[in-house]
């Protein structure tokens, strides 16, 4: 059983989504991935998405470039909140995919991330968020990743300082 489902459009896409799979596993969230196309295996994807369903899962996240119809795919096959990461592919850089991703006509939602990896880090933040609202351990992790990001930026300002002072 996994909270999280993670799809892939490709296996190209892999290293991108990679570091997402191991965020949400550090923050205490259980997740696995998939590969699956919405336009080369639809029926897999909805395979993909019922059995992850009867399995209990509550986030799907999906990455995909070019087109990028599989998060769409997926809000059409489920009721569970959808997570879409855009890929850079082909010539647009990835603003076709952040188009096709938060494009979605009213009742099908897909929370849209930034693209490529940035967008991978929120995904899992923004799942394991979701998850949180029902697991007080998950919530205790997102709460202490953020205050791990917060702690990071205030050392840096703080060396910052001391060199400025050092040579002030």
């Amino acid at each position: 059983m996994s909270d999280v489902i993670i799809l892939m459009g490709s296996p190209n896409d892999r290293p991108v989504v990679e570091p997402c799979l191991t965020l949400l596993r550090e923050l205490g969230v259980s997740a696995n991935m998939h590969f699956g196309s919405a336009h080369r295996c639809p029926e897999h994807v909805r395979t993909i998405v019922s059995e992850g369903e009867a399995n209990g899962a509550k986030v799907f996240i999906c990455a995909a470039g070019g087109a990028a119809h599989l998060a769409g795919a997926v809000a059409a096959a489920s009721g569970k909140p959808v997570i879409g990461i855009p890929l850079a592919a082909g010539a647009l850089g990835g603003v076709d995919a952040l188009y096709s991703t938060c494009n979605m006509p009213p009742g099908m939602p897909v929370a849209t991330v930034s693209v490529g990896s940035w967008g991978a880090t929120n995904a899992a933040v923004l799942a394991a968020q979701i998850i949180a609202l029902i697991n007080p351990t998950v919530a205790q992790k997102v709460s202490e990743y953020r205050a791990r990001q917060t702690a990071a930026v205030i050392a840096k300002d703080q060396a910052l300082q001391e060199e400025d002072a050092d040579q002030g």
